[in-house]
């Protein structure tokens, strides 16, 4: 048998073994316990083997892949898992996937693969649509919100630059006019992480007030915009991790505006309220920024590897961004050029998974999904609320529930640490815990395609289980 033939049938046996692991493991999601049970020992003896001299057979190491990982997954995409907003990699992504590794695509420049520019550009057109933003805004396909609003902050650093009349590109960072980033008290970790990759410090930082929910307040904004000499970028959010809450964005648009700032909306799972009419009051004025990051594996469903870097004005966002060589031909006119949206020049086709999806649910199916999770989210808080033991931290806008047990203070938290480690322990339902309002919390992010209410019943019934042991 020549090499090639050779090669196509490992390839194939190696394909028809992993679709029916795949398919397994995804028949098991109802019932697989959302905490992965496997140590870390146990997992680490489970992959130690020696690296091989010879060649093996694909289709044999993928089942021993698939046996060596198995006590080490999580259930995170299955209906019962709440500690993040992670989403549940729904079945059409993931078979669009499949097709995106097969195929092999290198979505850097247009000519490596037309197809992926394509579905990328009609997928732009669909995502500014759902969300209802502005037509001409241009799309960076990111691995994640974190790289996505490092895209954004990029763009509106060389932007506002630009403004001040400084030559980014001659003249370089270090002779540059400080810039100034503005954002809440309760600004995401990633935000802080993109900024810190752009060399921005505590002292670069002008921190606002928020309120009760972690909003920022426009009056405090307001007051210190004029204080504020120089380049501004004013960062803002659309779903706090622990409230689900939004900033006034009409009140900081105009400000932003006033004052010749680039507002930025960190929306990672939040800017999805801006699909469904019931919810889009949340993100009034969100319009107006000047970019957006969003993710595409939480609220969406993609698999991972998905989020989108929004920029309103494309030439900015092409001109920060272009990667530009002799050997990289230029796409046809009027079609999109992969290599002018992020930071990347080989990169998977995200666009295959996104394109798939957004065909299979449909606007319908994107709508019903996040309030059926916003609805699930309400409920469980009722469920809850009238034991007085238990404190519901916030106001229940999208599908965030902050929780609190016992009275504040050192026996509270002790408490409510406690009842996390219960319910992680019968691993009908996961959590996670933080620290919000001086308090530890138990938080509760629904987020997953499966999920309904009867997932929510389950899991108030675990933490009253646990809370009930807890307080023995």
């Amino acid at each position: 048998m020549d090499r090639i033939a050779q090669q196509r049938d490992e390839t194939f046996a190696a394909m028809d073994a992993a679709a029916r692991l795949a398919k397994e493991f995804r028949d098991s999601l109802d019932t697989l316990p959302p905490r992965a049970p496997a140590d870390h020992a146990s997992l680490l003896a489970a992959f130690s083997r020696p690296l091989p001299d010879h060649p093996r057979p694909a289709a044999e190491v993928i089942e021993e892949l698939a046996a060596a990982a198995a006590p080490g997954l999580t259930g995170n995409a299955g209906p019962n898992f709440f500690g993040w907003v992670q989403g549940g990699s729904h079945g059409a992504g993931v078979a669009a996937d499949w097709l995106t590794s097969a195929w092999g695509q290198n979505i850097g420049p247009y000519r490596t693969s037309p197809a992926a520019a394509v579905a990328e550009m009609v997928c732009t057109n669909h995502l500014l649509d759902l969300l209802d933003l502005p037509r001409g805004a241009s799309i960076g396909f990111a691995s994640g919100a974190t790289t996505a609003s490092l895209i954004c902050l990029i763009v509106a650093r060389d932007a506002v630059l630009k403004r001040a009349g400084y030559n980014l590109g001659k003249d370089g960072i270090f002779a540059a006019p400080p810039v100034t980033i503005v954002l809440g008290d309760e600004a995401h970790s990633t935000i802080y992480a993109a900024l810190r990759y752009l060399g921005f410090g505590d002292a670069n930082l002008a921190r606002i007030a928020v309120d009760e929910e972690g909003r920022m307040l426009a009056d405090a904004l307001a007051a210190r915009l004029p204080h504020i000499a120089g380049p501004k970028i004013i960062v803002a959010q659309a779903g706090h991790i622990n409230s689900g809450a939004f900033d006034p964005f009409t009140e900081i648009a105009k400000l932003a505006e006033a004052h010749g700032a680039w507002l930025h909306i960190d929306g990672a799972f939040g800017l999805w309220a801006r699909a469904t009419p019931s919810l889009r009051p949340h993100c009034e004025g969100a319009d107006r920024a000047d970019s957006w990051s969003v993710d595409g594996h939480k609220w969406l469903q993609t698999p991972y590897d998905s989020a989108f870097a929004i920029v309103k004005d494309k030439t900015a966002h092409e001109a920060s961004m272009r990667i530009a060589a002799s050997y990289l031909d230029p796409p046809p006119d009027g079609a999109h050029d992969p290599t002018a949206r992020v930071i990347e020049l080989s990169r998977r086709a995200r666009g295959f998974p996104l394109w798939a999806l957004l065909q299979t649910l449909g606007r319908s199916g994107v709508i019903e999904m996040i309030e059926r999770h916003c609805a699930c989210a309400r409920q469980f808080a009722d469920l809850l609320r009238g034991d007085p033991r238990i404190h519901v931290m916030n106001d229940v806008v999208i599908n965030q529930v902050a929780l609190a047990f016992g009275p504040p203070g050192e026996e509270g938290d002790a408490l409510t640490a406690a009842v996390i480690t219960g319910v992680q322990a019968e691993n009908a339902s996961y959590v996670g815990g933080a620290v919000w309002k001086g308090r530890r919390i138990l938080r509760v992010s629904v987020s997953s395609n499966l999920t309904d209410k009867s997932h929510m019943e389950t899991l108030a019934s675990s933490i009253r289980r646990a809370l009930d042991q807890a307080a023995k």
